[in-house]
C-alpha cells in the first residue's frame, strides 16, 4: 500500500451509521464529544475508562471490586477488579433467556437455535458432572474438539465450575496434543470420537489416547470401544435435575479459567494463563470494535485451540448477541448460505479465507445483505482480498483487527465510525497504547511496535516461560520513560492516523490463520535422516497474497536428494508431526545457514535474498 492509498477508503460512514453505532452512544453516555476524545480519555483515566465499561457491559459481581485497578507492584504486574469476586459465566448468560445464544447449522444445513435459558441449563448440568466426577476448583480440563454447540457449552460448563479449561486445537497432530497435555497438566480431555470434515471422516479420539490424555470424556459419533477409565459423554452427564440449582464458584478476577498457546521462538508452545478480566476485554473490543450489539449474530470459523474461540463465545454473550456455529469447512457455497440463513450480521475471518473465496467466486450467489461490518485477523491482508469481501456484502466496513492470545484482544483496530481503508488499521484498540520505533529504539514511521502497559487483557504470567524475560527483559524506558513490553510486529505508520502491518520481527509466523513459529517446524523436519538442518519462513511468494511456508534445507549429504523430494517428504512429516493443515510451498536446498556472530540463524536475511520461483 502507498501514501496514495490511504487517500481513498473503500468505506465511509454516514450519519445514521454513526450515529447508531456503539462508540457513539457510549461517547454520549460518558460525555466525550469525538472518538479522539474517547481514545484519549481511553489510556489518560484507565480507571474510569474500564468502570464505565463494566457498567456497560453489566459485569455481575458477588462482591463489587474496591479499586478498578492498581498498579502497586507496577505498570508490568497490574490488578485489575480488586478485591472483587465473581464466576464471568453469570455475566455470559445474563441475557433474556427466550434469546437466541446460539445458532448452528448441521450436516444437512438445518438450523438449530440454543436460547440463552437453554444454554444456562446445559452449561450447569456440565458444570455438576464436573464435579460429581471428583474435579475440584482449579483443575484443568482439556477441550480438544471442534467448534461446535457441545464444545461451547462444555467450555463454559468447566468455568462455571471453578476449573479451567485447556484449549487444544482439534487439527493439531498427537505429538503436538500430547505437549499441551503435558505443559498444562490436564486431568482429563473432553473430545469427540470423530467427525466430518467436508467428504473426510477425522478420526479424534485415537488421536487422543495416543497424546497420552490421563482420561478422556467421549462425544461419540457411532459405537466406540473406549480405553479403560474413559467415558461416553452421556455417561458422563448427571441427571438435569441434579444440576437445576446449581450455583457457579465464585473466584478472583486473578483466577485461571483458560490455557491458551501461542507459538514463541522455542520449540515448544508458551502457555499462557486467561483469568476473568481477559473476557472483558474480549467482549469490549466486539463492542466498540465490532459494534456488537444485543440481538446481533455473530460468525467466526474458529476453534477453542486458538484465541478467536474464546474471543467469540465472550465477544457475543456478554454483548447478549448471538454465535453462529457452522459444521463444516467455511470454503464452500454452504457456509455462505448458512451466513444468509443465520441472519450474521458481524463476520470474521482470516485472509486466507477471503482469498479462496475470491478464487472460487463461492460466495458470490450468497445474499449478505444483513452483514454490517466484516472482520480480519491473523494475519496480514491484501486490499484487492478486502475490497472484494466488503463487496460480497453491498460495500461493508472490514474491521482490520490485530492483537494476540497474550492480549485477551486487539491493540490496534477499526471502528464503524471512522473511514475504512482496506488492509489498513485506523487506530489503537480503547484502553490501549503502543509505540512504534527503529532498531536504536527512537520513534519512527516504519520499525517494531512496542506495547505500553498497563492495558487490560494483556498478560502477566506464563505456565512455561519467564515472563518479565519473555516481554521486558533486556528494553530500555520508551520515548517518554514509558515501560515496554516487547511484541514482535513490524508495523508502519501511515498518513492520516492509519497504521499498515508489516508481519513479524521474530520468528513467529502465521500460516493460514494459525500461528506457529520456526522452531516448531524445524523441530519437526530436523528429525528427518536426509536433513542435517533446516530454517523455516513465511513469505508472500507473489508480493500480494499471504505468507506461505519456505524451508531452507542443509542435506545431510550434498547431493543425495533433490528439492522436489524434499519437498514431499517434508510435507509428509509436517502434517503427520505437526499439524495436518500446513503445506510447505517451496524447498531450497543450500550449502550453509547464514548465521551471526553468536551462532544464530538469520531467518530475516533468508527473507531479504528469497527470490521466488
Amino acid at each position: 500500500m502507498n501514501s496514495d492509498d490511504i487517500r481513498k477508503p473503500m468505506w465511509v460512514p454516514d450519519q445514521a451509521t454513526i450515529d447508531a453505532a456503539n462508540v457513539t452512544h457510549f461517547m454520549h453516555e460518558v460525555g466525550l464529544g469525538s472518538y479522539d476524545e474517547l481514545y484519549a480519555w481511553s489510556v489518560d483515566e484507565p480507571r474510569l475508562f474500564w468502570r464505565s465499561v463494566i457498567d456497560r457491559l453489566e459485569i455481575h459481581f458477588r462482591k463489587s471490586p474496591t479499586e478498578v485497578l492498581s498498579l502497586s507492584a507496577g505498570v508490568s504486574k497490574p490488578e485489575w477488579l480488586v478485591g472483587s469476586q465473581l464466576n464471568i459465566v453469570e455475566s455470559c448468560l445474563a441475557a433474556d433467556g427466550q434469546a437466541a445464544a446460539i445458532v448452528a447449522a448441521n450436516s444437512t444445513g438445518e438450523l438449530t437455535t440454543v436460547t440463552y435459558a437453554q444454554l444456562s441449563a446445559r452449561v450447569r448440568r456440565v458444570a455438576a458432572s464436573i464435579q460429581a466426577a471428583g474435579f475440584v476448583p482449579g483443575d484443568r480440563l482439556a477441550i480438544v474438539m471442534p467448534m461446535n454447540v457441545e464444545s461451547v457449552v462444555i467450555y463454559l460448563g468447566i468455568l462455571y465450575a471453578g476449573c479451567a479449561a485447556v484449549s487444544i486445537a482439534d487439527s493439531f497432530a498427537a505429538p503436538e496434543i500430547s505437549k499441551r497435555l503435558e505443559i498444562s497438566a490436564a486431568k482429563a480431555a473432553f473430545c469427540c470420537d470423530k467427525y466430518l470434515r467436508g467428504s473426510k471422516e477425522i478420526d479424534l479420539y485415537s488421536r487422543v489416547i495416543a497424546a497420552g490424555a490421563k482420561q478422556a470424556i467421549v462425544l461419540p459419533l457411532d459405537d466406540v470401544n473406549l480405553r479403560t477409565g474413559d467415558m461416553a459423554y452421556d455417561d458422563f452427564l448427571v441427571e438435569e435435575a441434579a444440576a437445576a440449582t446449581l450455583a457457579p464458584v465464585i473466584l478472583s478476577p486473578n483466577a485461571l479459567i483458560n490455557v491458551l498457546f501461542s507459538s514463541g521462538t522455542t520449540g515448544d508452545p508458551k502457555a499462557i494463563p486467561w483469568d476473568q478480566t481477559m473476557p472483558i476485554k474480549c467482549a469490549a473490543d466486539g463492542f466498540f470494535h465490532h459494534d456488537i450489539r444485543t440481538g446481533d449474530v455473530v460468525c467466526w470459523p474458529t476453534n477453542l485451540g486458538w484465541m478467536m474461540g474464546p474471543w467469540l463465545i465472550f465477544a457475543s454473550l456478554l454483548n447478549r448477541a448471538t454465535i453462529a456455529l457452522y459444521h463444516d469447512t467455511p470454503m464452500t457455497a454452504g457456509f455462505g448460505h448458512f451466513v444468509t440463513e443465520a441472519r450474521v450480521t458481524m463476520l470474521g475471518v482470516v485472509p486466507t479465507i477471503v482469498r479462496a473465496w475470491r478464487s472460487s467466486g463461492a460466495m458470490e450467489s450468497c445474499d449478505w445483505s444483513a452483514v454490517r461490518c466484516f472482520s480480519s485477523t491473523g494475519e496480514s491482508s491484501h486490499p484487492d482480498d478486502m475490497e472484494y469481501l466488503s463487496h460480497l456484502a453491498g460495500s461493508k466496513p472490514v474491521i482490520e483487527y490485530c492483537g494476540g492470545t497474550e492480549i485477551g484482544g486487539g491493540y490496534v483496530t477499526s471502528t464503524v465510525v471512522q473511514p475504512n481503508v482496506a488492509s489498513a488499521f485506523s487506530t489503537p484498540a480503547l484502553g490501549s497504547r503502543f509505540v512504534i520505533l527503529d532498531s536504536e529504539y527512537r520513534p519512527t514511521e516504519e520499525g517494531q511496535l512496542f506495547l505500553v502497559p498497563p492495558a487490560m487483557g494483556l498478560s502477566r504470567t506464563l505456565l512455561n516461560r519467564d515472563h518479565r524475560a519473555t516481554y521486558y527483559e533486556g528494553l530500555p524506558l520508551g520515548p517518554d520513560g514509558e515501560v515496554l513490553r516487547r511484541h514482535g510486529d513490524h508495523f508502519r505508520r501511515l498518513p492520516g492516523g492509519y497504521f499498515q502491518a508489516g508481519g513479524r520481527v521474530d520468528d513467529t509466523m502465521n500460516l493460514g490463520g494459525i500461528k506457529t513459529s520456526s522452531a516448531e517446524i524445524e523441530q519437526v523436519l530436523n528429525r528427518l535422516e536426509l536433513v542435517s538442518e533446516t530454517a523455516a519462513i513465511s513469505i508472500s511468494l507473489d508480493g500480494k497474497g499471504p505468507d506461505q511456508l519456505v524451508v531452507f534445507v542443509v542435506p545431510e549429504n550434498a547431493g543425495s536428494c533433490r528439492e522436489e523430494e524434499l519437498l514431499a517428504t517434508m510435507n509428509h512429516e509436517i502434517r503427520r508431526s505437526l499439524n495436518p493443515l500446513f503445506k510447505i510451498a517451496q524447498v531450497r536446498i543450500v550449502a550453509t545457514l547464514p548465521r551471526t556472530a553468536s551462532n544464530k540463524v538469520m531467518r530475516r536475511e533468508l527473507r531479504r535474498e528469497f527470490v521466488p520461483r
